[in-house]
């Protein structure tokens, strides 16, 4: 197999796991920096070239797309895609999961229970809005935030509207959610790949914190999902379209509840807390459903209309 793995940095630990595990099962693997790709879009078909050389033939794409760079890292992948290679992870799986308000609507729709959150856009409704949430506290939440950042606990009414008035007025989008006290500032992480989950792992937040992204100083440690978290935590990855998702839970009174589904999760911490070769699980998924030679494939032309004379 011919793999493209697509990150910004080559000497990131998951970049460097996947490579391994890669080679160690005889597939040619590269890692192309997507700010490097660029694209040339025709009716007659698509190519892309990095660093001034043409890359084509790839049987299946890794996307390991920062936030910093969605919308140009996922048109690169989309290229790939128009090209006839196969990811787990679609550009448009991606899209949906880096929106939270969009990926939150997707899975209530489908009955996938998280924590209650509101939406709105005009500050006239911001003391409706809160009521329909409830009494704090409230978990403050920009749309496109990650790894912790950009999440805020208000405690008060008062502290709720005033960090709603300040984003307004930085033109942020911000979704706000019902905080879940059972928790106890920790969540579960699932690792899921195709249709199970290969590892789990608890995140617990530090003291004085309710954030347990390892990134903000939480703590990670093996955990055992339950058949109920698993099933959510595949169905979840599987209604946005992801083969290849972290999917974070909380254990609440009412059951497992989706705070998140990262489409880039990071392999360090879990792979390390688990002894999980989880590196190793993602080349075979890909190996197994990567077509065994790449078609690209043009747009499709619209016959010209006969106009009579």
């Amino acid at each position: 197999m011919k793999l493209a793995i697509i990150s910004r940095n080559s000497k990131l630990y998951s970049t460097r796991r996947l490579v391994e595990a890669a080679r160690e099962r005889g597939h040619s693997v590269r890692v192309l920096d997507p700010l490097r790709c660029y694209m040339r879009i025709s009716a007659e078909g698509f190519d892309m070239r990095y660093k001034g050389r043409p890359i084509a033939g790839y049987n299946a794409v890794i996307p390991r797309i920062g936030a910093s760079v969605t919308r140009y890292g996922n048109a690169v992948l989309h290229q790939f895609e128009l090209m006839g290679s196969y990811t787990p992870n679609p550009s448009a799986a991606i899209m949906r999961s880096r929106d939270k308000l969009r990926c939150h609507q997707l899975l209530a729709a489908e009955g996938i229970d998280l924590p209650v959150t509101v939406f709105g856009d005009n500050p006239d409704d911001t003391v409706d809005l809160l009521a329909m949430l409830g009494p704090p506290p409230h978990v403050i939440k920009l749309n496109e935030g990650t790894q912790g950042s950009g999440v805020m606990l208000t405690e008060k009414p008062s502290a709720s509207r005033s960090v709603i008035e300040t984003l307004r007025g930085l033109y942020a989008t911000f979704l706000v959610q019902e905080f879940v006290e059972e928790a106890e500032g920790a969540d579960l992480r699932c690792f899921v790949v195709g249709d199970r989950v290969v590892a789990a792992m608890r995140r617990q937040a530090p003291q004085g914190d309710f954030r347990s992204n390892l990134h903000r100083g939480g703590s990670g440690e093996a955990a055992e999902a339950t058949d109920a978290e698993q099933a959510v935590a595949v169905r979840a990855a599987r209604v946005l379209g992801l083969g290849v998702a972290g999917v974070d839970l909380i254990r609440s009174k009412r059951g497992p509840l989706v705070l998140e589904v990262n489409s880039s999760p990071g392999l360090e911490g879990i792979e390390q807390a688990t002894g999980v070769d989880i590196a190793r699980c993602i080349i075979d998924h890909l190996a197994a459903g990567a077509p065994p030679v790449p078609a690209a494939r043009a747009p499709r032309r619209r016959k010209a209309r006969l106009t009579k004379k």
